[in-house]
């Protein structure tokens, strides 16, 4: 695990200023750093640098950038490719002479070229030179575990695992794409491939791009939606053998992520997807598996009792600290500093926390992510699942609803819940539920054009060919949420404390068998992650792990609302705003004042208006930090 950065240029920027980016992320490596220019041709210059979190062969071997022994291809890499050592068998006619697994990314390549990418199976950020062909690539993972953002520069092209290198790059200016403000505020991250920035991109997962004498080519190597109606053609019919063929997959991703030459240890919330990563941990484990928990002094929001069990039930060496309110607040003022991309899921403090705390006896931690949207686990699979029996009855609704009462519509007098089906009418965003005065809260803030309107949900479900709810919304939670939001707030939680995070569940051979599992073996007479629960039930008794999901989110309103109150009045002051230039100054200053009067429910009854208030706070703070 690591951090990389690095450039193509006409334009001289010097070893020492490539440094200096590279040195931004050091929280990312602090185990050794490398730095090194290489002449191309047509007067371009190759930068690749890196920090290293040494995980494999701790040695100087290890070093990065790292070149093929006839010094034709040198690469800079991010992550950890899962099946080296099968690559090293099976390109054992390559002279290996370090044990990590970077080299057998070179030795892939040089093999297959870039159709490595369909050999190599791990979260990974890889930047290729190759000498022979002129050829740079960025490739980034399948599912999009580890970032690359990259600067379209003129005719050059600057790249990092994070926005910061990126900023300290000479002549880099940073615009603020106003556009995207919205959907930032109602989503709270943003997607790939847009960024904060203008002419700033993510690299989006399962995605090579080549740079060639100025030029660029970008293509999918590995698709959702493409690889998922190729495996649903070949469906596992029976349970037994779906179990059986997902638990089998499971445990071979548990081994190889832990191969490891420094200490490992897994998070454990006591819930099922964590719970049985553990477990399976454990069963391959010589010695007790250390795991990890926070709990809170809050008995609704508190797991922490349930971990132990757990924990004492499967052998492990469990450590768990509870936390106080004033411990997470004190992680609000350095939340720009590791999420350098504006980034309002309030869940990254508690994960900043628990990365914290492992770290303290780990170098490498296994966690349960990807469970939920592989497997049919948030409760708004149960809402969509509704939605899509009540659509035909709601288009009458909307129908019988555009009837005139008064100065509206009847449709304006009906409850909120029946509002929202009824509205829901556009065939791309079906199991995006949402209530209208948010999107206009959202749309608001911001003084766009018409040809600046960026619509705030994703208009993409049609693309999906998925008639059922559920199952299109897994899909477009796995091209979103999961890379954007979840892996993004363990990426950064995790870094900055130089820990390493990696995830079982979203190995290649458990997302594509699970394409291959009947939808109505995750979901089944409404039991969430059904089949997913099945297998860690074979490990834990029942009564230890059923029980209602609670989650954890901080206390959003009496924050903003209290010791954040005067931060956020300076945020959205006339003078600041109109400084700024980027929000609509009258309609943001009443917004928040009339927050900070009513809190939630506020400027329109029935509205959860923290979660608005809270992303612009987040926004505002990435900004003075920045941009001021």
């Amino acid at each position: 695990m690591c951090g990389i950065c690095g450039y193509v240029s006409k334009k001289k920027i010097t070893k020492d200023q490539l440094r200096v980016m590279n040195d931004t992320m050091y929280h990312r490596g602090p185990d050794d750093s490398g730095v090194e220019l290489f002449e191309a041709e047509d007067g371009y210059t190759v930068g690749f640098a890196q920090r290293r979190l040494a995980i494999l062969d701790l040695s100087p071997l290890g070093h990065q950038p790292m070149h093929s022994a006839d010094g034709r291809v040198s690469v800079a890499f991010n992550g950890e490719i899962y099946n080296f050592l099968e690559l090293k068998e099976e390109l054992s006619d390559y002279n290996f002479k370090s044990t990590c697994d970077t080299e057998a990314i070179i030795a892939a390549y040089l093999k297959w070229g870039i159709d490595m990418v369909d050999h190599i199976h791990g979260m990974f950020a890889i930047a290729l030179f190759d000498r022979e062909s002129g050829d740079v690539f960025l490739v980034r993972d399948r599912i999009g575990k580890k970032p690359l953002f990259y600067w379209i520069d003129g005719g050059n092209i600057v790249f990092g695992s994070e926005l910061k290198p990126i900023m300290k790059c000479p002549e880099f200016s940073g615009r603020v794409r106003k556009e995207l403000l919205p959907r930032f505020l109602f989503q709270q991250y943003i997607v790939a491939p847009d960024t904060i920035f203008e002419d700033v991109y993510k690299l989006e997962p399962g995605s090579v791009l080549k740079f060639n004498n100025g030029e660029i080519k970008k293509w999918k190597y590995w698709d959702v939606k493409k690889v998922y109606h190729e495996m649903a053609q070949n469906p596992v019919t029976n349970y037994e053998e779906a179990k059986q063929g997902l638990k089998d997959r499971l445990k071979k991703a548990v081994v190889s992520r832990m191969i490891a030459d420094v200490p490992l240890g897994t998070f454990l919330s006591g819930g099922y997807d964590s719970s049985l990563v553990t477990a399976m941990a454990q069963e391959f484990s010589k010695e007790p598996v250390k795991t990890f928990c926070i709990g809170f002094n809050v008995p609704s929001y508190n797991e922490a009792e349930y971990a132990k069990e757990i924990a004492a039930y499967l052998g492990c060496d469990h450590t768990e600290l509870y936390i106080s309110e004033k411990e997470m607040f004190d992680l609000v003022s350095t939340i720009p500093q590791y999420y350098d991309e504006p980034f309002a899921d309030n869940s990254q403090i508690p994960s900043m926390l628990v990365s914290k705390l492992a770290k303290k006896d780990v170098t490498v931690a296994l966690s349960g992510d990807g469970g939920d949207e592989f497997f049919c686990g948030y409760n708004v699979y149960d809402n969509v699942g509704q939605a899509q029996k009540l659509d035909f009855p709601g288009a009458m609704v909307h129908a019988i609803g555009q009837i005139p009462v008064g100065s509206g519509k009847l449709l304006d007098k009906m409850p909120f819940r029946v509002r929202v089906v009824a509205n829901n009418r556009n065939p791309e965003t079906k199991t995006q539920l949402v209530s209208k005065g948010y999107l206009d809260a959202s749309h608001a803030f911001v003084n766009l054009s018409d040809n600046e309107e960026y619509p705030i949900l994703y208009p993409i479900e049609t693309s999906y060919g998925v008639s059922n709810f559920q199952a299109r919304r897994m899909l477009l939670d796995m091209d979103t949420y999961l890379p954007e939001d979840i892996l993004v707030k363990m990426d950064r939680a995790s870094m900055r404390y130089s820990l390493e995070n990696r995830c079982p569940i979203m190995d290649t051979d458990v997302m594509e068998y699970s394409f291959r599992i009947p939808h109505k073996f995750k979901y089944y007479n409404g039991d969430k992650k059904h089949i997913l629960k099945d297998i860690a039930y074979d490990y834990i008794p029942r009564d230890l792990l059923e029980r209602p999901k609670t989650g954890f989110g901080v206390p959003m309103d009496a924050w903003l609302r209290g010791p954040l109150k005067e931060a956020l009045i300076d945020y959205s002051s006339t003078s600041f705003l109109k400084q700024q230039g980027i929000f609509d100054v009258e309609y943001v200053s009443k917004f928040i004042n009339d927050y900070i009067v009513k809190g939630d429910g506020g400027p329109a009854t029935g509205a959860n208006y923290s979660k608005i208030a809270w992303s612009f706070f987040i926004f505002q703070q990435w900004y003075n930090y920045y941009m001021v």
